[in-house]
């Protein structure tokens, strides 16, 4: 049976994020630029013929019903095929870190599958399916960066200026891991950010907006913890707060900015001095900053924004990989 090994499934940042409006059923209205990072789950897909899902979980436990298997699932019950398959995963991307991990692992699941069950759907089939499963999902589908609207599912492919594509990025993930309930459900957070024009962004990509997720994660560094049950801040303690605060200072005071990745507590900066300094050297520099909390479960990389999806092939994408 076919197989599809060593398939990649990458992170995704926010270069600015601003909430623009909330629907009644709850969802907030967005607009972003998203784009793909270097930094990535593996993923292992073997074609089955009895027609079961099975996921095989080669470093880090996942929940039972994860959205790779709620992908597989969905394709099947979908496209009615009798096949099944054995999807292995080891995972790279951390949980709560607002890089989209889960999205992007379900999305590969999804491209794989359409080639390996033979399905030879188009992209904006997989998409339509994509959304049943999350807000992210057809941004990962889809495979480019883009600018992005309403809950997500609004997207326009976008071609990244070399400023952008030829400048490292630092990414700092301290211990905490912040849920999206949380950072959506906060009073602090402002939900009327005036709209923004691509125009704009592509004028100044590394300068441009803000992160309106941001100002929360300042302010609950002085914060109690929430009472029990509290609507607000679901599963999230002051401490978590505090530590993205304290990731955002310190990234700003050694690279000159610092915004948050997303809804995790990811914080990311660019590196903007002349040339392009090695990673470990990049780390090391930080790592004299943090005293140690590297060590102490903070995790640091340097990454660089990818032109692409390392997958678009799958889909008979020529230009995929391509600069």
């Amino acid at each position: 049976m076919p197989s599809l090994h060593d398939l990649a499934a990458p992170a995704k940042i926010n270069l600015f994020l601003h909430v623009t409006g909330r629907r009644p059923d709850g969802y907030h209205l967005l607009q972003s630029v998203f784009v793909l990072l270097d930094w990535h789950d593996t993923l292992h897909i073997d074609t089955r013929e009895d027609g079961r899902i099975c996921r095989h979980d080669l470093n880090v436990a996942l929940p039972a019903d994860d959205l790779c298997v709620r992908a597989a699932r969905l394709l099947q019950a979908e496209s009615g095929t009798k096949l099944g398959c054995d999807i292995r995963i080891e995972k790279s991307l951390p949980w709560g870190a607002g890089l989209g991990g889960g999205s992007s692992d379900a999305a590969t699941v999804l491209l794989a599958l359409n080639r390996l069950w033979g399905l030879d759907w188009p992209a904006l089939r997989l998409e339509a399916l994509a959304v049943k499963l999350g807000a992210d999902v057809p941004f990962f589908v889809r495979g480019r960066n883009a600018w992005v609207e309403g809950i997500g599912e609004q997207i326009t492919p976008i071609d990244l200026p070399p400023e952008v594509l030829d400048t490292p990025l630092v990414l700092l993930k301290p211990p905490a891991a912040i849920p999206t309930s949380a950072i959506f459900g906060s009073p602090l957070l402002k939900r009327d950010t005036e709209r923004a024009i691509l125009a704009a962004f592509l004028a100044a990509p590394k300068r441009f907006g803000r992160n309106d997720l941001q100002e929360p994660a300042e302010a609950w560094r002085e914060v109690e913890p929430p009472p029990a049950g509290s609507a607000h801040l679901p599963q999230l303690a002051a401490s978590d707060g505090r530590q993205v605060s304290q990731a955002l200072g310190l990234m700003r005071n050694r690279f000159g900015n610092s915004r948050m990745t997303g809804s995790g507590s990811t914080v990311f900066s660019w590196v903007n001095q002349g040339g392009a300094p090695a990673p470990d050297q990049v780390l090391q520099a930080l790592g004299a900053d943090l005293h140690g909390l590297i060590e102490d479960h903070w995790v640091g990389r340097v990454c660089r924004v990818l032109p692409c999806h390392p997958l678009l092939h799958l889909l008979g994408d020529e230009t995929a990989g391509q600069p």
